[in-house]
């Protein structure tokens, strides 16, 4: 908040805004890397221009993505989807060691080729 400004007139003047905080213990945004963790953030949620934006504040935290892929899972997808071993691999580690999925990622993956 604004120091000197009373909270009501600036619930007032965020709502005239389109903006409004939300409510949120824990916010957590999926990368290849593993995953961005904001515990007790500060989330801003605004409408601008017909589209939703949310603004986060807050101390982020990685953390790393544990799947173990085992080499008969690299294997699996490779004989099934008929693909290169790095490519089973990246399917697996992207689809979190799911098995099925990575199968069908491939196979999509080898359609758009």
């Amino acid at each position: 908040m604004i120091p000197g400004i009373n909270p009501q007139m600036m619930k007032q003047l965020m709502k005239q805004m389109n903006m409004e905080n939300v409510d949120a213990s824990e916010v957590i945004i999926k990368t290849p890397e593993g995953e961005l963790v904001i515990e007790n953030p500060e989330v801003m949620k605004m409408k601008v221009m017909g589209k939703t934006a949310f603004q986060i504040t807050g101390e982020p935290e990685l953390r790393e993505s544990k799947t173990k892929i085992s080499s008969e899972d690299i294997k699996l997808v490779m004989e099934k989807a008929g693909v290169k071993e790095d490519i089973a691999r990246e399917s697996l580690e992207s689809c979190d060691g799911d098995i099925a999925e990575a199968i069908i990622l491939c196979e999509n993956m080898k359609g758009k080729k």
